[in-house]
């Protein structure tokens, strides 16, 4: 018996990753999140599959699906949304898994800032401007180190993709204004490549505003940074000085 963790990736069923698809379609047991997957991906489970939706379920809970399935000698698929490294809480679940003696493997998956990327048509790090992405969110019920908050992560003015906090878009804005600048680029992406999925650009300083009226929600990805701009800096990558041994070197 087996648990696999499975990146159910951002919404759309095309980008989950092949093994995952075959998983999902063909398990007996699956514990999803019903709040964060797209109808589309769920979807894919067959209906004979035994379903456990997490959103209404507690740690304790999910560890005694596990625990039945082990007895019963059935591998479970434990569909997260995004990909499983970023905000799924699976490291408390393999603890328990690891003192069950249940073994377990983690599947990939294409997460949310990857998919508003594209939604956007951009490239996250830019020559000269951003050569770094972080990856966070704000306080909420899980406290952020005070090492990490807005305003120390800001400093770097790297590009920010701040998860899990779009019902917040004002308090974002203002915190990162004085270190980025009004006039800095910004996006919002709502469910980032469902059909309804819903794109909002402009500057930091007028973009809460325009977000509000658009009514995007907690789940939304916040994108700042410089490299949000046009006519960026060109990469010497494909420079002509440097010749395919540049190119070949490319890690």
């Amino acid at each position: 018996m087996k648990v696999f963790f499975v990146g159910g990736g951002p919404g759309d069923p095309d980008l989950l990753t092949l093994k995952g698809e075959r998983l999902l379609r063909r398990c007996r047991i699956c514990i999803y999140a019903g709040s964060l997957l797209s109808p589309q991906i769920v979807g894919l489970i067959s209906p004979a599959t035994e379903k456990y939706d997490s959103a209404g379920m507690s740690l304790r809970e999910i560890v005694a699906v596990f625990r039945d399935a082990q007895a019963r000698d059935i591998d479970v698929v434990r569909l997260h949304s995004g990909d499983p490294a970023i905000y799924s809480a699976i490291g408390e679940q393999m603890e328990e898994l690891d003192r069950l003696g249940i073994d377990y493997e983690v599947i990939p998956g294409i997460s949310a800032f990857q998919a508003s990327a594209a939604a956007l048509r951009k490239e996250l790090t830019a020559p000269e401007i951003s050569q770094t992405i972080i990856l966070t969110r704000i306080s909420g019920r899980t406290p952020i180190p005070r090492e990490q908050e807005l305003e120390k992560l800001a400093q770097t003015r790297s590009t920010l993709c701040i998860f899990l906090s779009g019902d917040r878009m004002e308090e974002v804005a203002n915190r990162l204004v004085p270190y980025y600048g009004k006039d800095c680029p910004a996006a919002v992406v709502y469910h980032a490549s469902w059909p309804n999925q819903k794109v909002l650009r402009g500057e930091l300083g007028e973009i809460a505003a325009k977000a509000k009226e658009g009514e995007f929600g907690r789940t939304s990805m916040i994108l700042v940074g410089w490299a949000l701009s046009r006519n960026l800096p060109s990469s010497m990558l494909y420079d002509a000085k440097f010749g395919h041994t540049f190119r070949r070197g490319k890690s």
